[in-house]
């Protein structure tokens, strides 16, 4: 059992899962608004599973996908964190950057203040070489936080294999920063 130790950011806390996060997450997670740029909502068995997965993957390895909570109210509002994708892309073997929060945590920078951490945390203790993020091109806000982190775009996109074929979300980008990158960057 790894001991997962909190990332604090000015505003939030990253941390591993809680019980009491969950019902949380699966009402996040049955949000049409939340859900809009996957090819299908969670059950509440999938999100509760979701959720089981994220906290033993953080007890097991001691990074992965945090919950995310403010520090000033200590509400749970997604999850921000780094993954090491299995399913078959182009450009596996890597390290992804991803997030999902409650839409009325949006608008607020949080995605953003989050994953810069993270990205931070890959760089500097993981000893990441480069980090990846990747989304559906019509995924505009997701574009706009891989931007944001000074996160380059591949000239090129790819067809997810998760997605269906001829689904309007199965086009993809990816997007990338390097450690070097990331050290002239960083804020």
């Amino acid at each position: 059992m790894t001991n997962v130790a909190p990332i604090k950011t000015a505003r939030l806390i990253l941390r591993q899962w809680k019980p009491e996060d969950v019902p949380q997450f699966v009402a996040m997670n049955e949000d049409p608004e939340v859900m809009k740029y996957f090819p299908g909502g969670l059950s509440p068995q999938q999100s509760e599973g979701w959720a089981e997965n994220c906290r033993q993957m953080l007890e097991r390895q001691g990074w992965g996908l945090w919950a995310v909570e403010v520090q000033s109210t200590g509400e749970f509002i997604g999850f921000v964190g780094l993954h090491a994708p299995t399913i078959d892309l182009p450009f596996n073997p890597c390290v992804e950057i991803g997030w999902r929060l409650k839409s009325s945590a949006w608008g607020k920078g949080f995605a953003t203040e989050a994953a810069r951490a993270c990205i931070d945390y890959g760089f500097s203790v993981m000893g990441l070489t480069e980090i990846v993020s990747f989304t559906s091109v019509v995924n505009t806000p997701s574009s706009a936080v891989m931007e944001r982190l000074a996160m380059t775009r591949d000239p090129a996109t790819f067809e997810h294999p998760s997605v269906p074929p001829g689904h309007v979300l199965r086009e993809h980008c990816v997007y990338r920063i390097s450690a070097s990158d990331w050290l002239l960057t960083k804020p």
